[in-house]
């Protein structure tokens, strides 16, 4: 063999080698775990991809119809040997040749900040909401909020700051222009005219930004710091001891440790960034260690909280066991935390929702800016109705069972789950309104 073949034959070796090493690598791996618990061994350590668990089982059926071979496409490419080093490589090139993160829906700005473009459109009042709109939804917040109080059961709305809003100056300038007004401004306006119960922590915050000695928003982070998120908590649960005269248990710390590096949600996008290298981080964040005051004499006033994904820090600081006389959290009005059900996930639409909320002294909403277009979710729609008009309302809660059911279906199960992500960047909608969609294609309501 003269040295032209050999070296063709060289390169054809070397490129076998690089096309099936990846599929060899993964089958030596498969053989070698016999343990059924190990079946997700090739799990790629990816945060926020939804990634199908569950091998697909064949059948006659799937098999004709296609779906088995799109199930093991999909399931394949997700636990592929090669998919984590691969993603994180990927994101890793992005970010350093054209500072772009491969988050959806977010942006770095400037000084390394990341946000969320849905919060830097709020700032800007580009997601504005007609007035007549959010007056609607306050009136209606208002007949609610007057119906509680007859029952002992005070409402409050408040409005905490977004990253947007708040971290203006780090928006990149393309974002930047005038405008009118935004949905915060038109929130707070007519919810102090319509004189509904209101705490504008947006207000606060901005009083202490010159003066605070820790930042009160994470580079890294979504949400407000873990310091601010201290500062928020200990404000509200004052406003709660004026607005329904009572006492509850206080929130303090002796004590905050400063270190340089982001912790817990401070880094949350950082970890959805999934790079190969994290960034240095030049930004000192504090660490309050929080205490409670350990009287059961006060931890009496049940607060149920509706709220976006701001109040999940403070359900991790244990804030409702230990100051809201273990009151709920409804994540968005539908996920109940801590479950009522233990071992099992339960949503709002499984409760009995008017003997839920008479079973509190205090219901707060606590929505950002960025969320100000859901606000409340169906909360304030549903009990509404409810007040005004409980037969429809209860009419209304028996035919939705069907396809919140299959909503729950599909949020519990990674391929679905999966399937209504693709189908939300598709049609560029929100998840909630792809699972929907699909929830209600499963129930028989529509044919898409």
């Amino acid at each position: 063999m003269n040295s032209k073949h050999k070296t063709y034959s060289i390169h054809l070796l070397v490129i076998f080698i690089s096309l099936f090493l990846p599929m060899f690598y993964s089958f030596i791996k498969y053989q070698s775990k016999t343990d059924e618990a190990d079946i997700n061994y090739n799990k790629p350590n990816l945060i926020g991809i939804v990634i199908s668990d569950e091998k697909p089982k064949y059948s006659l059926v799937n098999w004709m119809d296609g779906s088995y071979q799109k199930l093991s496409e999909d399931y394949n490419n997700d636990h592929w040997a090669y998919k984590e080093i691969l993603v994180r490589l990927n994101n890793q090139f992005y970010y350093k040749a054209f500072n772009q993160i491969r988050v959806n829906g977010f942006v770095i700005g400037k000084d390394n900040y990341v946000f969320s473009e849905s919060y830097i459109f709020s700032a800007f009042g580009d997601d504005l909401i007609k007035e007549e709109k959010v007056i609607t939804q306050l009136q209606k917040a208002k007949l609610v909020q007057d119906s509680l109080k007859k029952k002992g059961i005070d409402l409050l709305l408040v409005y905490a700051p977004g990253k947007g809003s708040f971290c203006k100056e780090f928006i990149e300038d393309k974002y930047k222009h005038n405008f009118q007004n935004t949905n915060l401004n038109l929130y707070i306006s007519n919810s102090k005219r319509l004189g509904l119960n209101y705490l504008d922590l947006n207000k606060y915050f901005e009083k202490l930004k010159s003066i605070s000695p820790h930042p009160l928003f994470p580079k890294y982070g979504h949400h407000w710091s873990s310091y601010a998120e201290c500062l928020a908590v200990d404000t509200i649960i004052k406003h709660m001891e004026k607005l329904h005269s009572c006492d509850l248990p206080d929130l303090f710390w002796n004590n905050i440790e400063v270190v340089d590096s982001a912790r817990g949600r401070d880094a949350d996008v950082l970890k959805s960034m999934n790079l190969l290298s994290n960034p240095n981080q030049n930004m000192k964040l504090a660490y309050p260690e929080i205490q409670f005051e350990d009287d059961s004499l006060k931890n009496t006033t049940r607060v149920l909280t509706i709220s976006d994904s701001y109040w999940y820090g403070p359900v991790y600081m244990g804030v409702g066991q230990n100051c809201f006389a273990g009151g709920q959290f409804w994540y968005y009005c539908n996920k109940v935390v801590p479950s009522p059900r233990q071992g099992e996930k339960v949503e709002v639409w499984e409760l009995d929702f008017k003997k839920e909320i008479e079973s509190n002294q205090i219901i707060m909403l606590l929505y950002s800016d960025g969320n100000l277009p859901m606000f409340g979710n169906t909360f304030i729609d549903n009990a509404y109705e409810l007040y005004t008009s409980p037969k429809t309302f209860y009419e209304k809660q028996e035919k939705n069972k069907q396809i919140q059911s299959f909503a729950k279906q599909i949020r519990d199960a990674p391929i679905l789950l999966k399937k209504a992500t693709e189908k939300s960047f598709q049609y560029k909608i929100s998840l909630d309104s792809a699972i929907k969609l699909d929830a209600m294609k499963m129930s028989g309501y529509i044919k898409y």
